[in-house]
């Protein structure tokens, strides 16, 4: 699950990296601390950030003590799943991960934690987390969630991410499914709202994940993997980039054409993705590896203060 939100970037894909964990073996607080460490923490955050938006806007007005209960197991199951899923990603990546790095830190890169603790570690949250989504929250929810991790754990991990340079792009379903989750979590179905939802993350993952590959190229040619920047070139990917976002601006919109927003939200909306669209021409017309940096941070503010517009003109209206 993930993230293409991601998550690292790879889920929603890669959306952030946390900090290494300093080996300490034998010690039992390390090695929760590295368990943890292969949840990839922030990345799961956004992911769930998103799903709880979709939760929100499922809900018309303030939910009421019910609804924020289910809210928050809904929260919960799709935590345990995704974090599996990025564990998951870990243990199959391993060795791609130690010639990288942004990733060489890792546990299972640098085999403090075994395959064997890995997948038992990512069986044990997706089994978890599924119960928890199939007894207290709906079936259909479940399904989608255990989905997702197959999507991004198997075909995207597996399958896309060393075959296609358009990893990301086809990947990219499995990390924008986190809002339709949310709906389905609290309405049991899966609403066009919540797709104008998935559209948006799903047009948001390559702009923000192919900033991040640019600056980190000569990891991914080390690595072998077929990233765009390395398969492409760097202008071909910075044109994508601008393709992309504009894409994405005009999708932003959707929520306020379809009356699922107000007009709070169509300014947030054209200011964030006026911003990122200035970005992503700043980086087509003159590129260095520290606009590329700074484009990929503001891709991360840029999807959260989205949503968090969304919800904030949930309230308003």
């Amino acid at each position: 699950m993930s993230q293409p939100v991601s998550h690292d970037a790879e889920a929603l894909q890669g959306a952030a990296t946390a900090a290494p964990v300093p080996a300490q073996p034998g010690a039992r607080a390390s090695t929760w601390r590295q368990f943890y460490a292969l949840t990839k923490p922030n990345v799961v955050q956004l992911i769930v950030f998103c799903a709880l938006i979709g939760m929100v806007l499922a809900v018309p007005g303030v939910p009421d003590g019910r609804e924020l209960g289910r809210m928050a197991i809904a929260c919960f199951g799709i935590w345990l799943v995704a974090a599996a899923a990025a564990a998951f990603n870990c243990l199959v990546e391993k060795h791609i991960d130690a010639k990288m790095k942004r990733t060489a830190w890792r546990p299972t890169a640098r085999g403090e934690l075994s395959d064997r603790q890995a997948l038992a570690f990512s069986a044990a949250l997706c089994l978890a987390g599924s119960a928890i989504l199939v007894l207290w929250v709906n079936a259909i929810t479940m399904w989608l969630t255990f989905a997702t991790f197959i999507g991004y754990a198997l075909i995207y991990t597996v399958l896309l991410k060393p075959a296609t340079p358009q990893n990301i792009v086809i990947g990219g379903a499995s990390g924008a499914m986190p809002p339709v989750l949310g709906w389905s979590a609290m309405t049991g179905d899966i609403a066009p709202h919540s797709l104008i939802l998935f559209l948006i993350i799903f047009l948001w993952t390559p702009p923000h994940f192919w900033a991040l590959a640019l600056y980190r190229v000569e990891d991914y040619r080390k690595s072998g993997l077929p990233m765009l920047p390395v398969t492409h070139g760097n202008a071909y990917t910075r044109l994508q980039i601008l393709l992309y976002t504009l894409t994405l601006f005009a999708a932003c919109l959707m929520p306020f054409v379809f009356q699922m927003s107000g007009w709070f939200y169509l300014v947030a909306a054209i200011v964030l993705n006026g911003g990122f669209v200035a970005y992503a021409v700043a980086l087509w017309r003159n590129y260095s590896d520290a606009l590329a940096r700074k484009t990929f941070r503001f891709s991360l503010i840029h999807l959260s203060l989205l949503f968090a517009a969304l919800l904030i003109d949930h309230y308003l209206r």
